[in-house]
C-alpha cells in the first residue's frame, strides 16, 4: 500500500517537472519571437528606405501623363447645304470614305455656264481669224488704189507738161494717191491689231488668252464641283459628327466634324524639371493606365520638349513682381509605345509613367 503511494507521488512530481519545462520553453520561444519582431520592423524600415534611395535614383516617375492621338478636323474647301450624311459619332472610316456630300447644284452650274464662256471664246477667236483675214485682202485692195492713183497722177503730170489739162486735176490725182496711201497703212494697222489679238503671248499651251481662261474657270468649277463630296483623308474614328446636320449651310473652313487616328498613339507625359538632368532620349519606359489597371505597356523617351507647359500657354506667367514664388515647372516628354495595346487607346485617358535612367542616348 505505502508502495503505491509513493509511485504515485513520483508520477505527480514527474509531470510538474514536465509542465514546468514545457512552459520555460514557450516562455522562451514567445520571448524570442518578441525579440524577432522587434528586430524585424526596424531592418524592413531601412531596408525599404534604401530600395526607395536606390530606386529614386534609377527611375523618374509622373503621373501626369496623358495618352495623344493624331486628330484632324475636317473643313469643307466649299460652302454650300448639307444633303448627305455618310457617317455617325465614333464609327470607323478607312482614307477615301465619304463624310458628307454638299449641294452640288450651284456648281454644276458654274460648270455649264464655264463651257458656254470657253464655246463663246473660240466663236471671238474665230471672229478674229476672219477679221486678220479681211485685213488681208484690205491692204491687198489699198495697194490696187494705190497703183491706180500712182498711174493716173503720171498721166495728169504728163498732160500737165504740154499743156493739155489744168493744175486742179492733177492736185486731185495727187489727193487720191495720197489717200490710197492712208488707207493702205490703215489696212495694215488693222492687221497688226487682228494680229495682236490672235496672239498667245507667252502660254505654254500656245492657245488664245481668252481661251485660255475660259478653261480655267472651267477647270475651277470642276474642281469645286468635285469638293462638294467631302471624303476623309485618313483612316480612324468619326468624333464630333453632331456638328453635321441635313440643311445646314457649311462655310468654307469652318470645322465640320474630326478624325481620331486610334492606331497611333504616344503618352505625353509632363516631368517637373528637376527629373531631366538623367533624361535621354532612348531610355526605357514604362506606362500604366487608369482606365485599365492591369495593362501595362513598354515604351521609350522619344523625345524631351522644348519648352515647359506654362511657356506655351495662351497667357504666360509673368514672373517680375516682388510676390514671385518659385514653382516647379513641368516640360512635356513624348513616349513613343513599343507594344500594341490588346485594348483600346482613347485620346486624353491619363497613364502614370516610369522611365529608367540607367541607359538613353547621350
Amino acid at each position: 500500500m505505502a508502495d503505491s503511494q509513493n509511485i504515485d507521488t513520483g508520477s505527480i512530481l514527474s509531470q510538474e517537472a514536465a509542465e514546468s519545462q514545457v512552459a520555460r520553453e514557450t516562455s522562451l520561444g514567445k520571448s524570442i519571437s518578441r525579440w524577432i519582431i522587434m528586430l524585424s520592423l526596424p531592418l524592413a524600415l531601412a531596408a525599404f528606405g534604401i530600395y526607395y534611395w536606390i530606386a529614386s535614383d534609377r527611375f523618374a516617375s509622373t503621373d501626369n501623363a496623358y495618352v495623344q492621338q493624331d486628330i484632324v478636323s475636317i473643313s469643307p474647301e466649299i460652302g454650300g447645304k448639307i444633303i448627305e450624311i455618310a457617317v455617325q459619332e465614333n464609327q470607323e472610316v478607312s482614307a477615301g470614305d465619304l463624310l458628307f456630300t454638299i449641294d452640288p447644284a450651284p456648281f454644276e452650274l458654274a460648270v455649264s455656264q464655264s463651257n458656254a464662256r470657253i464655246a463663246a471664246a473660240k466663236v471671238q477667236v474665230q471672229n478674229l481669224q476672219t477679221d486678220y483675214q479681211v485685213s488681208g485682202v484690205d491692204i491687198e485692195v489699198a495697194r490696187q488704189d494705190i497703183a491706180f492713183a500712182q498711174s493716173n497722177y503720171q498721166r495728169q503730170a504728163a498732160l500737165m507738161e504740154k499743156g493739155f489739162t489744168t493744175r486742179a486735176r492733177l492736185d486731185a490725182a495727187q489727193h487720191q494717191v495720197d489717200l490710197a496711201r492712208a488707207k493702205l497703212k490703215s489696212a495694215q494697222a488693222d492687221v497688226a491689231a487682228a494680229k495682236a489679238r490672235l496672239s498667245t503671248g507667252s502660254t505654254v499651251s500656245a492657245e488664245n488668252p481668252g481661251v485660255a481662261d475660259a478653261r480655267v474657270a472651267r477647270d475651277q468649277a470642276m474642281l469645286n464641283l468635285e469638293r462638294t463630296r467631302v471624303t476623309a483623308p485618313i483612316a480612324g474614328r468619326i468624333s464630333q459628327s453632331t456638328r453635321l446636320q441635313l440643311g445646314q449651310m457649311m462655310v468654307s473652313g469652318l470645322p465640320a466634324v474630326s478624325i481620331v487616328n486610334d492606331q497611333s498613339s504616344w503618352i505625353e507625359a509632363n516631368f517637373k524639371e528637376t527629373d531631366l538632368a538623367r533624361m535621354k532620349v532612348g531610355q526605357k519606359a514604362k506606362v500604366t493606365f487608369d482606365a485599365y489597371p492591369e495593362l501595362e505597356l513598354n515604351g521609350l523617351v522619344d523625345s524631351i520638349g522644348a519648352g515647359t507647359g506654362s511657356e506655351f500657354s495662351v497667357l504666360p506667367a509673368q514672373n517680375a513682381n516682388g510676390n514671385w514664388v518659385k514653382v516647379t515647372q513641368r516640360v512635356p516628354v513624348r513616349i513613343k509605345l513599343l507594344d500594341k495595346s490588346p485594348r483600346q487607346l482613347i485620346a486624353g485617358i491619363s497613364a502614370e509613367v516610369t522611365v529608367d535612367l540607367r541607359n538613353g542616348k547621350e
